[in-house]
């Protein structure tokens, strides 16, 4: 009886292995490749635009973004550059949509709106913020200070 419960779990686990061998890898929700790193040292491919509304009094405009090294017109580029750098891993897109279909409070954090474009890491950028939803909320959240900080 053990022998035949071994041997299955070793059939299993075998045919498991070899499906994910040749399961492509996954993109990201937003349809972009796999990211890599970013690149330190004197990358120049990463400059974005960031374009704020509705945000109040001293958030709201246009922004340019350098990293690598940080600079351009964004109020605190070093800052922005380092929250990008940490949110950028292999498979996950700093940029990627809130996942559709998910479980989200149905609170309203206000009209700011913002749009990035441009490219980092080598990809091109084309991300839209909103604040409608706590899923939309916690998504512009996770870029302060790229975005600016409108939370209450």
């Amino acid at each position: 009886m053990l022998r035949r419960i071994a041997l299955t779990v070793a059939t299993s686990a075998a045919a498991s292995l070899a499906a994910l061998s040749a399961t492509p890898p996954v993109a990201y929700a937003d349809s972009l490749p796999l990211l890599p790193p970013p690149v330190s040292g004197t990358d120049t491919t990463d400059r974005l635009t960031v374009t704020v509304d509705k945000a109040g009094e001293g958030h709201d405009g246009t922004f340019e973004l350098d990293c690598h090294p940080a600079g351009g017109s964004h109020p605190d580029a070093r800052a922005a550059c380092e929250q990008l750098d940490r949110k950028t891993l292999w498979g996950k897109s700093p940029f990627a949509p809130a996942r559709e279909g998910g479980m989200c409070t149905m609170q309203y954090g206000g009209p700011a709106t913002a749009h990035v474009t441009g490219t980092w890491a080598g990809r091109p950028v084309d991300a839209t913020y909103r604040r409608g939803d706590g899923c939309e909320i916690a998504r512009w959240d996770a870029l302060v200070p790229l975005l600016p900080d409108v939370g209450a």
